[in-house]
């Protein structure tokens, strides 16, 4: 059984990285310090659900025993940044089980997220979906603006956030004349 003293000494032994000037620790430094406070352990995970290119998988986290200590969640998207291009399933895995073991008390001194999260968070913004994409690229047309020539990288580079601020603009401007 864990206690709380062995999880200070492990989470006082812990590398972090900078993020955002927050300390994150990585997922691997979480298991790390499990396999050293609980080495007879088990981390175990599964998918919940896979379909249209989306899974969510849990992470357990037990004792010597076999008694959960936590347990985890995450959902990934096919093809949502770089890294899920082609190991969506595997970067899901990896969030499952440091969020169990920040549930473990693992690494969470400061933040649940483990800093793959905040990093791919920070560097992977979300961005508009093909509906939205249509909807922006025909509002922009009426409104007297190219698409292509505003943004040269297509419209499934522009982030949600930048959508949202120039449907803001967009909607305040007068509809194009037409000859």
């Amino acid at each position: 059984m864990l206690t709380a003293e062995q999880l200070k000494k492990a989470n006082e032994q812990l590398k972090t990285i900078d993020i955002n000037k927050n300390k994150y620790v990585q997922v691997h430094e979480r298991v790390k310090a499990f396999r050293e406070v609980c080495p007879g352990g088990q981390i175990e995970t599964e998918i919940i659900n896979l379909a249209d290119g989306v899974v969510t998988m849990r992470a357990t986290v037990n004792d010597e025993d076999g008694r959960t200590i936590a347990t985890g969640l995450a959902q990934e998207k096919e093809g949502k940044n770089y890294i899920n291009k082609d190991s969506y399933i595997e970067n899901c895995e990896t969030s499952a089980v440091g969020r169990a073991l920040g549930f473990a008390g693992i690494g969470i001194d400061t933040t649940m997220a483990s800093a793959d999260e905040v990093a791919n968070a920070i560097a992977n913004p979300p961005m508009i979906n093909e509906t939205e994409q249509e909807a922006f690229k025909k509002l922009m047309i009426r409104k007297g603006f190219d698409p292509e020539k505003t943004y040269p990288g297509g419209l499934s580079s522009v982030t949600y956030q930048h959508y949202q601020k120039a449907l803001k603009k967009l909607n305040k401007l007068p509809d194009a004349i037409t000859e």
